[in-house]
Parts: C-alpha cells; structure tokens; sequence
C-alpha cells in the first residue's frame, strides 16, 4: 500500500501548491469480505477528480458524493458501504472521510521516509457510528516520535481524548522495489510490468551500453556499472532482485557483486541446469557464502505458468516474488480453504490503550 500512498502524496503535493483542497478517503474496517483490505485510500480533489481506490471501483461514487459534506464542513465523517446487494462481496467497508491538509513539512518529511526507505506509521482514530463523531481523523508518526495529523489545523492529541474511538494502525514499509540486472528485451519487459504492478525499478547494465533510461518504461533509475563497481543502496527485505544479462560470465560477477546483500529474492534465468552450473562456480570462488544468502535464489526464476514470450516470463516472474514475499504457496484460489485476504499484520485497537 505504501507505493499507493506516495503517490497520494505526490498529487497532493502538486495540488497544495495550485491551492486545490482535498479530502481523504481511508477504510479503516472490513466485516465480510471486500476487494481491498483496511488501510487503502482515496484522494479527492474539490474539482472531483481522485487519486487511489478503496475497492474495484463500486464503492468510488458514493465516496465522492459523501466527501462533498467533508468539503463543506471541514468536519470528518464516517461512512459504511454494504455490499452485499451492490458488491456481491458481502462485505461491510468503514471508510473514514476526512479533510487532507498536511503541511509544506509534513510532505517533505514522508519524502524524505518514502525516499530513505525508512519506515513509519500512520494511525486512524474512528468510530463505526455513521456520520460525524467529535475526535476522529489520522496521524501520521514517524520513528523519531515525530508526528503531524493529515488535517494540519487538527491537533494530533485530539484523537486521543475521546476514549470511545477505535484506532486502525499500518505500518508503512518501503515501496517494493525491483533491481533487474541486465538491459535486453525481456528485461525491458519485465521493467515495464513490474512499475504497472506498482514497484519502483532499477535497471543495472554495463557501462559500455547505449541504451537510455527511455527505453526501460517505468524505471526510476538506469545505472551502468560494472560488477567491480557495483554499490546498491538501501538494499532491504522490500527489495528484489534478477539477474538476466543472457551472459554466464556477466551473471557470475554480478551475482558476486551483490552476495553481501540481503534482499528478499535473488532470481535466475535460464534451465536448472545453468543455475547449478552458475551457483557452482559462485561457492567456488566464495565458499564461505552464508546459507541465507544462497536461500534468497530462485532459479529458474518465475512460476510454472507456461510462459513462452517475454511479456508471459515477466508475469511468471513478478507472480513468484509475489509468493514469496507474500509467504505464499501459489494455489488457484478456487482451492483455497477460507478468506481470500489473509491479514495478520491488520491492526484495529481500542484508543484507550494508546500511549500518548
């Protein structure tokens, strides 16, 4: 959810300085099921355009016909949207609706968070009674205890007198992130899917390549290096990485380059029988590599979907890293005991048991 709300951030950014108002949608509860789960949210502008979602699109209009009271008023309100005759998912949504005015610093800060890839916490102070409820709204903390409500003129510490709210909490981990390492066709491809998909992309090439930055669509970053030279920053548990130069050679000292790293997912292509050649030749050279490293590589990289072209790899690529950060075991969801959304991570407190 964090890349959806950088991008809430970004238009918003751009927004404040054209003095256009906006209100934000959040859904801080589910009873049932739902398309999407608590914490998404939806930007509405006073023109009526929106950024973000908080379901396939059913629930959308009548958000943006209930904001318009937020726009007037000033005040946040609660809103409910069953589904059951409208959906067909049968769910009950609570979706917050609340004046979004944060300050010149506020959004330079989650910048620099979003940036730095450092984590912070956002915190939804709610009732589930509809309509207006005196104390709720949103708090953005960071890890230094810093902290700043979405609605600027609202103090952070009004939430929390009003005993009877509850408090949706999400932590807001670094934007996925995808370092592909090689800069042919299918690595174009997958590039381009995986920024669709919401990932911000890094593409890493020899420096004797004349391609540019243009030709990777959706990629943040073009950096031409060799693997001597190679310095990966902020390389986390919300980072990917594959290698796909089609050179052994090149694969090799890459896969050198980055064995002191610790992403989530290593991906190989090419047959087993290239990867065992390759992670041979690798230990060879560095036999002391940890176990958790070499449990971070998945070659050949992707799920059995039957891929042939190269569009097919790279959603057969993107769907296994997926899996594994999702710690799933791909199954079609017909064959799925439950609900399709497992949610452990979900947080909903009583406020009283909040520090302030």
């Amino acid at each position: 959810m964090t890349n959806e709300f950088k991008e809430i951030i970004e238009a918003y950014s751009i927004a404040k300085q054209q003095g256009l108002p906006a209100v934000m949608a959040t859904v801080v509860d589910v009873e049932g099921s739902s398309y999407r789960r608590p914490g998404v949210g939806m930007l509405i502008f006073q023109n009526g355009k929106a950024v973000g979602a908080v379901s396939g699109g059913c629930v959308e209009k009548e958000v943006l016909r209930q904001a318009q009271s937020v726009f007037e008023t000033g005040n946040p309100k609660m809103m409910t949207y069953d589904g059951k005759y409208r959906l067909g998912c049968e769910g009950l949504l609570y979706i917050l609706i609340e004046i979004f005015n944060i300050s010149n610093d506020g959004i330079k800060g989650i910048q620099q968070h979003l940036k730095s890839r450092i984590p912070f916490r956002i915190e939804s102070f709610y009732s589930k009674e509809e309509g207006r409820v005196h104390g709720m709204g949103s708090v953005v903390q960071f890890e230094e205890q810093q902290k700043f409500s979405f609605c600027d003129e609202v103090s952070v510490f009004d939430h929390r007198k009003v005993a009877s709210l509850m408090c949706f909490q999400r932590e807001m981990q670094p934007c996925f992130r995808l370092i592909i390492i090689g800069a042919e066709h299918d690595a174009t491809k997958l590039c381009e899917l995986a920024a669709v998909t919401g990932w911000e992309v890094e593409v890493i090439c020899s420096p004797k390549t004349s391609k540019k930055i243009e030709e990777f669509p959706g990629a943040v970053a073009l950096i031409k290096s060799t693997p001597e030279d190679l310095n990966i920053k902020n390389v986390d548990r919300q980072t990917a990485v594959v290698l796909m130069t089609h050179n052994f050679a090149k694969d090799l000292l890459y896969l050198q380059a980055i064995k002191d790293y610790i992403p989530v997912y290593i991906g190989l292509l090419g047959p087993a029988r290239r990867r065992e050649k390759l992670l041979s030749a690798f230990i060879e050279y560095f036999p002391d590599v940890t176990d958790e490293f070499m449990d971070l590589v998945h070659g050949p990289a992707g799920l059995n979907l039957g891929a042939e072209t190269p569009q097919e790899i790279a959603i057969a690529i993107i769907a296994e890293i997926l899996s594994v950060i999702r710690g799933q075991k791909p199954i079609p969801l017909s064959e799925k005991k439950g609900a399709i959304h497992d949610d452990p991570k979900r947080k909903n407190i009583d406020v009283s048991s909040i520090k302030t």
